[in-house]
């Protein structure tokens, strides 16, 4: 496979006038930070804590990978149903599970910079030019990072098209035609779904399941944005978190979501050419490949239709690995050279 710059892949798709999209995985987040963001950052703060249950876990499975374990753990509890195994120990099974999905969502929020303005002003300039490319072309961005790093750039810039389809709704409209002042709901989703551009496709910090609603965390005047989710999440109130093992499991948490079943059927409905940055399509991100090759409409020429797509690689393994699994697409796969993206600058 030939590795082209970003540069490049971004003139020719400008020649060929397509509307362009990115989708983004956790490369996007550990170019601003790998101490940070990488699973083995996770895994160390983790370790650092002396969590009895949680390292046996990961000592008996031999790995740093959450989402492994994870997969252990369902595939176990799987088994155990199957066989109708003792309930006390399925529910220590389950109840493992959890625990894990609630220490990886801390860990996040514990090793996550404080604040939107620890961000060098240059670094966020940067990658919101990167990211108005594709919303410039009436394209779309998808991220699966469940960190706040996207959504501090977007509005920290306040970038020009770039929608999350939340907003407030006034909640005593018959009031207020009588001459009340309008109060208004907490950011609920749904408001401004029509120009929505940004999707979460597993959820995010900020981003909370309130049961009939979708809400989001806001700053308010006295705190920021971390320090109100913290409180949340001390309260026993949790974000919208999809940490299941392989795509299968995954896809499953999505479609009891309405707003991930959301975010995941417009990546379905691609049209033009889709970027991938900091995503390296791995064993657990089948149903990403799925929604991929639904959205190419192999073998019709129907609008909206994913023509191509474009997978930014690190390294030689990265470009080998693509190489290997490009099969699997049911449309063109090209790679560039990530690093060319300069997403948070030289």
């Amino acid at each position: 496979m030939t590795v082209k710059a970003f540069e490049d892949v971004a003139a020719d798709l400008k020649k060929k006038g397509r509307t362009v999209s990115l989708l983004m995985g956790n490369g996007f987040s550990m170019a601003y930070d790998a101490k940070i963001f990488s699973y083995n950052a996770l895994y160390d703060f983790l370790n650092a804590q002396n969590d009895e249950l949680m390292d046996k876990l990961f000592d008996a499975i031999k790995t740093t990978n959450f989402e492994l374990v994870m997969r252990q753990l369902a595939t176990t509890l799987a088994l155990l149903e199957a066989f109708e195994a003792d309930p006390k120990l399925r529910e220590q099974i389950r109840a493992a599970s959890n625990r894990l999905r609630v220490t990886l969502l801390d860990s996040v929020k514990e090793l996550h910079p404080e604040h939107v303005y620890k961000i060098p002003e240059e670094r966020s300039a940067a990658c919101a030019s990167f990211l108005s490319y594709f919303l410039d072309s009436g394209g779309h961005i998808f991220t699966t990072n469940y960190d706040l790093l996207l959504y501090w750039v977007l509005m920290r810039q306040n970038i020009d098209k770039a929608g999350d389809g939340f907003g407030w709704e006034m909640e005593n409209p018959v009031e207020v035609s009588e001459g009340a002042e309008p109060q208004w709901s907490e950011l609920l989703w749904g408001p401004n779904l029509s120009s929505q551009t940004v999707h979460y496709l597993h959820g995010a910090l900020h981003l909370f399941d309130a049961g009939a609603d979708i809400s989001k965390e806001q700053y308010s005047g006295d705190n920021y944005l971390l320090q109100n989710i913290a409180a949340r999440l001390d309260k026993g109130e949790y974000p919208i978190f999809v940490t299941a093992g392989d795509g299968e499991q995954k896809l499953e948490h999505i479609r009891h979501n309405r707003y991930l079943t959301h975010c995941y059927d417009k990546l379905c409905q691609l049209d033009g050419s889709l970027v991938t940055f900091g995503f390296n399509f791995g064993p657990y991100d089948r149903h990403i490949i799925d929604a991929i090759n639904r959205a190419a409409k192999p073998g019709t020429k129907a609008s909206p239709k994913l023509r191509s797509i474009y997978i930014g690689t690190y390294t030689d393994k990265d470009a080998a690995h693509i190489d290997s699994i490009k099969g699997s697409f049911h449309l063109p796969v090209r790679i560039f050279d990530a690093k060319t993206a300069n997403v948070w600058g030289t």
